[in-house]
C-alpha cells in the first residue's frame, strides 16, 4: 500500500472510531441515586450505609421510577416523612400523570406541602392508605410508578436542602424509623444498545483494515 493510501485508510479508520467514541459518551436514559443520607431517630444504619436506590428511566415521554430497599431495611409510615413510604418533587406535572404499580399492600400517589422531618419541602409522595403508623405494617417490595410527559431531569432536581428524594424506612433489626435521603447521583452506566454500537463499528474496522491489506498485491 502506498504511502498516501495507508494515511487516507488511517484516517479513515479514526474517523469511524470517533464516531462510535461519540455515541459511547452520548448519557444514558437511566440514572440511579443511592439513599445514603441518615435523617432516624437512633440512626438507621452505620456511617456508609446505602439503604437503597432509586432508579429513573427515560420511556419515550414517561419517566420510570423504581424504588428499592436493602435489606433489612424496608418501607414504614410516620409521621417524619409525613406518612408517605417516598418523596419526590416533579417539574411540569400534576397527581394525574403519575400511575404506581400494583402493589401489595396497595399504593397510591399523593400530592401536599410535603416537609417532613427537615429535609426540605417536596411536592409528590407516594403511600400507603391501609398501613398502620411506624413499623407496624411495614413491608419491603419494591415502589415502581411511572410519570408521564416527564424527563429524568424534571424529577431530579435538587430541594430547597438539597435533597432529591427521601423514603421513610424502618431499619427491622433494630426497630429504629425515620427518613433517609439521596441528593447525589451515582454514575450512569452506557446502555447495553450504545456498547453495542461501539463494539460493532471496532468489528467493522478490523474487518474493512484486514481486507484492505489482502487487496495490496504482494512485492515481487
Amino acid at each position: 500500500m502506498t504511502r498516501p493510501k495507508l494515511r487516507a485508510s488511517m484516517m479513515l479508520a479514526i474517523g469511524f472510531l470517533s464516531a462510535g467514541l461519540i455515541l459511547a459518551s452520548t448519557p444514558a436514559h437511566a440514572v440511579t441515586y443511592n439513599l445514603t443520607s441518615d435523617h432516624c431517630t437512633g440512626g438507621c444504619g452505620d456511617p456508609g450505609t446505602i439503604f437503597g436506590t432509586v432508579t429513573l428511566t427515560q420511556n419515550g415521554t414517561t419517566a420510570d421510577v423504581t424504588v428499592h430497599l436493602d435489606s433489612p431495611f424496608a418501607y414504614a409510615k410516620t409521621g417524619a416523612v409525613d406518612f408517605q413510604a417516598f418523596k419526590f418533587n416533579a417539574t411540569g406535572v400534576v397527581l394525574g400523570d403519575i400511575t404506581v404499580n400494583a402493589h401489595t399492600p396497595g399504593l397510591v400517589a399523593a400530592t401536599g406541602a410535603f416537609n417532613g422531618d427537615g429535609t426540605g419541602n417536596f411536592v409528590f409522595g407516594i403511600n400507603c392508605p391501609g398501613c398502620g403508623g411506624g413499623g407496624s405494617d411495614a413491608f419491603t417490595n419494591d415502589i415502581t410508578f411511572h410519570v408521564a410527559n416527564a424527563t429524568i431531569a424534571d424529577l431530579t432536581a435538587p430541594n430547597n436542602l438539597g435533597n432529591v428524594f427521601v423514603a421513610d424506612v424502618i431499619n427491622t433489626a433494630t426497630g429504629n424509623t425515620g427518613p433517609v435521603d439521596a441528593s447525589t447521583p451515582s454514575v450512569a452506566a452506557a446502555e447495553p444498545g450504545t456498547l453495542l454500537l461501539l463494539g460493532s463499528g471496532l468489528v467493522g474496522i478490523g474487518a474493512w483494515s484486514r481486507r484492505r491489506l489482502m487487496a495490496v498485491p504482494k512485492a515481487k
